[in-house]
């Protein structure tokens, strides 16, 4: 007496397909299950014994195999409970061998029966909906598992109703896809006070995507500013929500489901590791540069992060993808995220302030810039001093545009840069290269001319450079013009050096 049933192995946001195969001989009662299988999926046998036990069901007095095929490929995760407990009842006849044909099945067992939601469940129904199959997943993930096409999903909330259901006993509703819940009170642009040139770089930086790091005095409205980014950024397109969701799902962090539409913001502390950043560690989960993937990365205290966990996101802030390499395979996540990072001019934070200054300055403030190299420094397409807002100003506040005007018109700047042909798949300002982003500036011969004269006079790098020209771009979309003008490129020379850091 055998089965045969069909699940899935991940490999980052990759799947590859596995047979599990379960079969019954005569022998000593004993349960082994091979296929290079961890010991989260070793210890479900103790799981499905229970599950089963729980409906009155008890496993034959035989000498049961369960092969996870190929054998050579590493499998981890409790999601293997499900199908090898169908193979089982398949086996036993307790369920109809074609019930399952053609599905992908996943879950794992409680040990009263019921069906505990798992990762990376998006991910494995876009799979199955590639290869023209159907699932089968809890309850919990239906509505996830829903946002993968015009598939067959059974989304099963114990194993009584799933046994039911295939036996024809019962049926279980079509799962139907919902948005996940997400934080829309997003605090007020308009609390704070001051900062009009911030507000005016925030703005811009929201309309392209662009890299931005904030430098002021302690107390100044840095991470304030950083907090209401999130607010004021437009909703993720399909495809960036698909992505996000299958990486958020990966990672366990779609405890309710449901297709994410708000952009992701993410500030870990600095005392995170470099797994934590980029990824890693003993299952290769994703990093924070791809739980920010289509959203904000925010680095707070930019000069407190160890240098070699900066230096790390060099090469992802370039390509957009983070790879965790090991000894026998590697995983590469999606990681086209917002770099948003705020630090203070030196380690006392006062640096430029003769009367609070401290006795070392400005030597200070050169040590202090040390901890962050040149080249994670060139990736920043916009550089703001942040000034101390004055006591006058807190004494007597003034009324200023909340979230809701500046998102709206945020919206409509980005929405205008995707009406142009070469930019109609999504692609925001910050990603325009090449002759692409030759085409979309528009330049006159002076304003070609201007732009090369202010670029050698602050002696820009080549990356340096091309930032300016994006950064000019979306400030003409800010202000619905066609092409780029001369004082947009001034605005965006302004954004490529800071007195503090000179």
């Amino acid at each position: 007496m055998q089965a045969s049933l069909h699940t899935l192995a991940f490999r980052g946001l990759e799947t590859v397909p596995v047979h599990v195969q379960v079969h019954l001989s005569n022998g000593l009662p004993n349960i082994a299950i091979v296929g290079l299988a961890d010991k989260s999926v070793v210890e479900s046998k103790e799981r499905v014994r229970a599950a089963l036990s729980s409906l009155g069901l008890s496993l034959p007095p035989k000498r049961i195999a369960v092969n996870l095929a190929p054998a050579d490929l590493a499998k981890e995760g409790s999601h293997y409970d499900l199908p090898i407990a169908l193979g089982l009842l398949i086996a036993m006849g307790a369920i109809p061998s074609d019930s399952v044909d053609h599905m992908i099945v996943m879950g794992e067992l409680a040990l009263d029966g019921g069906i505990t939601g798992v990762n990376g469940i998006l991910a494995a129904a876009l799979s199955a909906a590639s290869e023209g199959k159907g699932m089968i997943c809890p309850e919990t993930n239906g509505a996830e598992a829903a946002w993968s096409g015009d598939i067959k999903i059974i989304a099963a909330p114990s194993l009584m109703a799933l046994i039911n259901h295939l036996r024809g006993d019962q049926v279980l509703p079509d799962p139907k896809g919902r948005v996940a819940e997400t934080a829309s009170d997003f605090p007020d642009i308009a609390d704070l006070q001051g900062q009009d040139m911030a507000k005016r770089a925030l703005q811009i930086a929201a309309v392209g995507a662009h890299n931005l790091l904030m430098v002021g005095p302690p107390g100044s409205g840095k991470s304030m500013l950083a907090a209401r980014l999130a607010g004021i950024l437009p909703p993720m397109l399909a495809k960036e929500s698909l992505e996000a969701t299958m990486i958020h799902s990966m990672a366990g962090h779609l405890d309710k489901g449901g297709l994410m539409v708000s952009r992701p913001f993410r500030d870990p502390h600095h005392s995170s590791s470099v797994a934590a950043l980029v990824g890693g560690g003993a299952k290769a989960k994703p990093g924070e540069v791809s739980l920010a993937h289509g959203g904000v990365l925010f680095l707070d205290e930019l000069a407190e992060w160890p240098s070699h966990q900066l230096d790390s996101l060099r090469q992802t802030i370039e390509t957009g993808r983070s790879v965790v390499s090991r000894a026998n395979h590697h995983v590469t996540y999606p990681a086209r995220f917002q770099l948003i990072a705020a630090m203070n001019p030196c380690r006392c934070g006062y640096l430029g302030d003769p009367s609070r200054a401290c006795t070392k300055a400005p030597r200070c403030g050169r040590d202090y810039m040390t901890k962050i190299s040149g080249p994670l420094l060139d990736r920043f397409d916009m550089m703001i001093e942040v000034a101390e807002i004055p006591i006058s100003v807190l004494n007597n506040p003034s009324a200023s545009e909340n979230t809701a005007t500046v998102a709206e018109r945020v919206k409509t700047a980005r929405a205008r840069s995707f009406d142009r042909p070469l930019q109609s798949e999504g692609m925001v300002n910050a990603q325009l290269d090449g002759p692409m982003l030759d085409e979309v500036m528009g330049l006159s011969a002076s304003d070609k001319e201007f732009l090369q004269t202010s670029a050698e006079k602050l002696r820009l790098s080549a990356r340096g450079f091309h930032r300016v020209m994006r950064v000019a771009r979306s400030i003409a979309d800010l202000e619905a013009k066609d092409r780029v003008e001369k004082q947009h490129i001034a605005e965006a020379m302004q954004y490529r050096w800071l007195p503090l850091l000179s």
